[in-house]
């Protein structure tokens, strides 16, 4: 349930519920092969389709430029693009850390998913 949670929070709701869904599937493999038990047709037309499905989420490229408004917010975080920020004397050392801090306006370029940091609309796509 928290690698659940974690993942919903990471990939966004979309992209948990693809992947988690794969369980089943998975699952039952391991009882065909344990049980040494027939493959059925609709059980390889629906593993082939989930396979498909999963391939198109995995190589999914998402790169455009973006711009992120300003957001103040506490999360575990270490200082990349996206978190550049001056640190009170009380904040933690080392990183990754956490503590409250404030996102300022940002427009730039990289792969990414729609997760915490990428909740934006889209005006062009690469």
């Amino acid at each position: 349930m928290v690698l659940f949670v974690l993942a919903l929070r990471h990939l966004g709701t979309a992209r948990t519920g693809a992947y988690f869904s794969t369980a089943p599937f998975l699952g039952t493999l391991l009882a065909l092969w344990l049980f040494d038990e027939a493959v059925t047709l609709p059980f390889v037309a629906a593993a082939a389709l989930m396979a498909i499905g999963l391939y198109l989420h995995l190589a999914e490229r998402h790169e455009h430029d973006h711009a992120h408004e300003p957001l103040a917010h506490a999360h575990r975080h270490s200082h990349d693009a996206h978190h550049q920020h001056d640190h009170a004397a009380d904040d933690p050392p080392g990183e990754p850390h956490s503590h409250h801090h404030q996102h300022r306006p940002l427009v730039h370029r990289h792969p990414h998913y729609p997760d915490l940091h990428h909740r934006h609309g889209h005006i062009g796509h690469r």
